[in-house]
């Protein structure tokens, strides 16, 4: 073995090139021969003095930085591959597992209830209409559905309540607001929502002419665009619940009142600012989700109670589109063409459409006394309006 000061690979033996003490001598260490001596030789200058030692021992080098850098990247690469099991063992704790569910959708049992009113329905501008009426405090538009906080039941996370809630709230938006839904124009977007169980049974509601028993306004709200315009927009209010039925179904009601500024579309009726008047829906819808749904966005619509007014009952197709009676008309009599009121104002003190934002419990806002046949009610004293619009 070679001594500290001997080269690396030792003394060259006898009879070896350049072995000679002249070529020996001779010989140009390189750098790394230079690094990795230990011993270091004084300088003159340094050896001060007969007895001062010719040579000093040099500590050992460094470790090189590119092995420093990969102990580093190791220990990095290990704490991430930790990291991310402990994620995965997490998530899985945190999400259960739903069951493979064999469910079907059934069909949607649909109940439409027109209401009438009492007297002339008031007109106005539309501000001055909402200002006066219960829905003075509804807010505009998808505003108007809330969300609650969601909590996750015994089978379903947090996340997929969330998830279930958001998908009514979407059906909701696209089936009672979308201004092209309101009007006929579309009912694609609120397909979509809707489990492809359900799909034969909401296209035969919008077959011309349509099947027994199809009713649209079931599914959707719509007015006859040839009658009816928008004059402003609709304001809403109202409930989200989520509750878990089984290990593998997830069910969540909604009760939620929309209202609609309207006036007569063009052509069928002046124009007039001040001749618009408030259309009131109330609808209650029960949807049913399993796993699969929540993934693919989607949602079966189990059942749905709607109530609207003012209308006439038994108006021809209003199981297709509602038909609103405007500013200044009335009620008929059954067999009776809508009527105005002899001098009826455009804009009356009489009652609103808009039901009670609050109704108390065990009473309903929408209907009084008995309904006027199995299909159809009459608008209640809790809608009236707190005072006459504005002139």
């Amino acid at each position: 073995m070679a001594g500290r000061s001997d080269p690396p690979e030792g003394t060259p033996p006898e009879g070896f090139p350049n072995s000679g003490d002249d070529d020996y001598r001779s010989v140009v260490f390189d750098e790394s021969f230079v690094r990795a001596a230990r011993l270091q030789e004084y300088s003159a200058t340094e050896r001060v003095g007969d007895h001062a030692p010719a040579v000093r021992t040099l500590p050992p080098p460094p470790p090189a930085p590119a092995a420093r850098t990969g102990r580093t990247q190791v220990l990095l690469l290990v704490l991430l591959v930790v990291l991310a099991f402990a994620t995965a063992v997490y998530m899985g704790v945190r999400t259960p597992a739903q069951p493979t569910s064999d469910h079907r959708a059934e069909a949607l049992q649909a109940t439409v209830v027109p209401l009438a009113p009492t007297g002339p329905v008031p007109g106005g501008k539309p501000a001055e209409l909402f200002l006066h009426s219960p829905a003075a405090q509804f807010r505009t538009g998808a505003e108007g559905i809330q969300l609650p906080i969601p909590r996750g039941t015994q089978h379903f996370s947090e996340s997929q309540v969330q998830a279930a809630l958001t998908i009514a709230k979407d059906y909701l938006v696209q089936s009672s607001l979308d201004p092209q839904v309101l009007t006929g124009r579309e009912v694609r977007t609120v397909r979509l929502l809707l489990d492809p169980d359900q799909q034969d049974q909401f296209d035969a509601a919008f077959d011309t002419p349509a099947r027994p028993g199809a009713e649209a306004s079931g599914w959707l709200v719509r007015f006859n665009p040839e009658k009816v315009a928008l004059a402003g927009g609709a304001r809403a209010n109202g409930t989200l619940r989520a509750v878990e039925l089984g290990p593998d179904l997830l069910d969540v009601t909604s009760d939620h009142t929309f209202v609609y500024p309207l006036r007569p579309a063009t052509g069928q009726g002046a124009a007039r600012a001040d001749g618009a008047s408030l259309f009131t829906v109330r609808r209650e819808l029960h949807f049913r989700y399993d796993a699969e749904d929540l993934r693919r966005h989607r949602t079966e619509l189990l059942a749905a109670s709607t109530l609207a007014g003012p209308q006439a009952c038994g108006a021809p197709g209003a199981a297709q589109a509602w038909q609103p009676l405007l500013a200044g008309l009335r009620a008929p009599e059954p067999g009776e063409a809508p009527t105005a009121a002899p001098g009826a104002p455009t804009a009356s003190a009489g009652a609103s459409t808009a039901p009670s934002a609050a109704p108390a419990a065990g009473t309903d806002p929408y209907a009084t006394g008995a309904a006027t046949g199995a299909l159809c009610g009459t608008l209640s004293a809790a809608a009236q309006p707190t005072g006459p619009p504005s002139r």
